[in-house]
């Protein structure tokens, strides 16, 4: 896909991947739309990047259909490309998670990105074109100590993505999953502050990086998964 000219919405935008992803698009000449949960954090986050903003709980399932028009509306009517980028976590032992933990992050994670693709579809449907990104993790492939919680949420975003694949490949709309492993943004920071950039981990330049090499792709072919790690994590 040719970024220039086309309309794309990150969810998750404000901070992290999603702020350098949009960053990287507006550059290349695409009409970018954020969202976040903060108005400060997505004011800032617009100054960096030049994309447009707006105020969005993607965990607010009552209202996703209101949500997704303001996008639509923004946008024009149209959206070339979705990055189902924003996520939370919570990382627990097994005796000590609970149903409210389940609810908190499935809601963002999980029914909050597809209840918002299930609403964007018609218009990639209409225009016989799309792509769509799910950014997973690599606890989407692998579960870990700690990691009931959060790693189901991921799981289940991968069986979203595989799904959607097989339904969305007649329509000429690309599904693709990207896994990172540990990036050092503001995920599971309770004040949201950036964490600097340490050699041995990712950063969200990497995963920018990757979501645009992804949606650059000639439009006849798609890459089904990506799995990114850190070369040196030790």
């Amino acid at each position: 896909m040719k970024i220039e000219g086309k309309h794309i919405l990150i969810t998750g935008g404000s901070l992290g991947i999603g702020k350098e992803t949009a960053k990287y698009l507006v550059d290349k000449g695409a009409t970018v739309l954020i969202t976040g949960r903060s108005q400060e954090r997505l004011d800032e986050a617009q100054k960096y990047t030049g994309a447009k903003t707006i105020l969005f709980d993607i965990s607010d399932l009552d209202n996703m259909n209101q949500s997704a028009k303001a996008c639509l509306d923004v946008l024009g009517g149209r959206v070339d490309a979705l990055i189902n980028n924003a996520g939370i976590g919570s990382f627990d032992k097994l005796d000590d998670i609970t149903l409210e933990q389940f609810q908190t992050i499935f809601n963002t994670n999980v029914f909050g990105l597809a209840l918002l693709t299930k609403e964007l579809i018609p218009s990639m449907k209409a225009h016989k074109s799309g792509s769509i990104i799910n950014i997973g993790s690599s606890a989407s492939v692998k579960g870990f100590s700690h990691g009931s919680v959060y790693s189901a949420s991921k799981f289940a975003v991968r069986s979203l993505t595989q799904c959607w694949q097989a339904e969305l490949r007649p329509f000429n709309i690309r599904v693709c999953q990207l896994n990172p492993s540990e990036v050092t943004t503001a995920f599971y920071s309770e004040d949201r502050s950036e964490r600097v950039d340490e050699d041995n981990k990712l950063s969200a330049h990497e995963i920018a990086h990757s979501i645009v090499s992804v949606l650059e792709m000639d439009d006849k072919g798609f890459i089904t998964e990506l799995n990114v790690w850190a070369t040196n994590p030790f």
